[in-house]
C-alpha cells in the first residue's frame, strides 16, 4: 500500500544524506521540501499499516480462537479499529492527493480596509488579531512584512506570511471582503454601522516555484513612515518593487534593513505572481486576487460579524455561530473546517 511514495521517501533521505548535494543549494531546497512534503503521508502510511495489522488479528482471533471472552474482547476492539482505519485513510487521501497544488504552502494574507473609514480600518486590526491568534494556537508561525498603522491603533492595510503545515489550504478558505455590524469605537450616538475589510489569501512561492528576473523589475527606496504619513527613519530602508510586465507593485517597510525589505518585497511578489499564473491556469477572466477580494463594498461579502447579536454568518454555506468574542479571538477552527467541508463536497458533487 502506497508503496511509491514510501520509495520516493527512502529515496529523498539517501539523497539529503549525499554531501555533494550541500553544493547546489537550489537541489537542496527542492529535495528538502519534497521531502518534508512527504512527511506526514509516511507517518499516516505507518500508523496505517499498524492499525490495518491489528484489525487483521482481531478478525482472526475472533474466527479461530477457542476461547469465547477472548473473542469477545477482539469483536470488542474490532468497530474502533474499522473507524480509525476509514479515518486513517481518508486523511492519507487528502494529504496525498490535496483539493490544490499549492494547499501544503505556506502563505502570505494581505488585510485591507474597505469602506467604513476609521471604524474599518479597526476591523482589519480585529482580523489581523484573530488570524494571528489562530495561528499561535494551529502553532504556526506568523511574520509581519508591512503594514500602514492609522492614529487610533487599527490598519489600512497589512501583510504577513503565515508558515505552517498546510497553511494555505485552510487560510485560503479566509479570502473574500468581510463585513462588521457594530457600535464603532469612533461613534459617540451608539448608532450601528456597517464597514468591511478584504482579504487576500495568497500561497507562498519560494524561488523554485516562481522566478523574478531582476531585468523585469524596478527597485526604489523610500523613507519608512508611521501613522499620518510621517518619517519614522532618515534612512532610505523601505523598499516599492515594480514588476513591469505585470504591473504589480509590492512596497515593504516593516523590516529592520534595506536587504530584509527587500527580501520580503520579493516574496510577496513571487506569491502574487504565483496566484496569478494559477488562475491564468483556470482560464479565469479576471485574477486571483481581484475574485477573492471583489469591490471592497458592502455588499460583495463572504461573511457577517454581527456584534449586537453576538453572531458570526458565513454567507457562502449559509451557516452562522455564535459566541464572537470567542471567534475573534482567534478560535474559527469550526468554521475553517465547516468551510473546507462544503468545498470538498461541492467537488466531489
Amino acid at each position: 500500500m502506497y508503496e511509491d511514495i514510501k520509495q520516493r521517501f527512502q529515496e529523498l533521505e539517501q539523497k539529503l544524506m549525499d554531501s555533494a548535494l550541500i553544493k547546489n543549494q537550489a537541489d537542496l531546497i527542492k529535495i528538502s521540501q519534497e521531502h518534508a512534503s512527504l512527511k506526514k503521508a509516511m507517518s499516516l502510511i505507518i500508523e496505517l499499516e499498524k492499525t490495518s495489522k491489528n484489525l487483521k488479528q482481531n478478525k482472526d482471533m475472533v474466527a479461530n480462537e477457542s476461547d469465547a471472552e477472548l473473542r469477545q474482547m477482539a469483536q470488542d476492539e474490532i468497530t474502533g479499529l474499522e473507524e480509525k482505519v476509514t479515518q486513517l485513510t481518508e486523511e492519507l487521501e487528502e494529504e496525498v492527493h490535496p483539493a490544490s497544488p499549492n494547499d501544503k504552502k505556506n502563505s502570505i494574507l494581505e488585510i485591507r480596509a474597505g469602506t467604513g473609514g476609521d471604524e474599518a480600518a479597526l476591523f482589519a486590526g480585529d482580523l489581523f488579531r484573530m488570524y494571528s491568534r489562530f495561528c499561535e494556537r494551529r502553532g504556526w508561525k506568523l511574520e509581519l512584512i508591512d503594514s500602514s498603522i492609522i492614529g487610533i491603533g487599527g490598519f489600512k492595510e497589512v501583510i504577513f506570511s503565515v508558515k505552517g503545515e498546510g497553511a494555505y489550504g485552510l487560510l485560503k478558505f479566509e479570502a473574500g471582503t468581510h463585513r462588521v455590524q457594530r457600535v464603532p469605537e469612533t461613534e459617540k450616538q451608539g448608532r450601528v454601522h456597517t464597514s468591511t475589510a478584504t482579504v487576500v489569501v495568497l500561497p507562498e512561492a519560494e524561488e523554485v516555484d516562481i522566478e523574478v528576473k531582476m531585468s523585469d523589475i524596478r527597485i526604489d527606496t523610500f523613507c519608512s513612515s508611521g501613522p499620518g504619513g510621517q518619517s519614522v527613519n532618515t534612512t532610505y530602508s523601505a523598499i516599492r518593487v515594480l514588476h513591469v510586465p505585470t504591473g504589480i507593485i509590492v512596497s515593504c517597510q516593516d523590516q529592520k534593513s534595506q536587504h530584509q525589505n527587500k527580501e520580503k518585497a520579493l516574496q510577496v511578489l513571487r506569491s502574487r505572481l504565483l496566484a496569478r499564473q494559477e488562475e491564468e491556469r483556470r482560464q479565469a477572466e479576471s485574477s486571483a486576487r481581484q475574485i477573492q477580494v471583489g469591490g471592497g463594498d458592502r455588499a460583495d461579502k463572504i461573511r457577517t460579524y454581527n456584534y449586537p447579536q453576538d453572531r458570526v454568518t458565513d454567507h457562502r454555506i449559509n451557516i452562522s455561530w455564535h459566541s464572537l468574542p470567542r471567534l475573534m479571538d482567534g478560535e474559527i477552527a469550526e468554521i475553517v473546517e465547516a468551510l473546507k467541508k462544503a468545498s470538498k463536497a461541492e467537488q466531489v458533487g
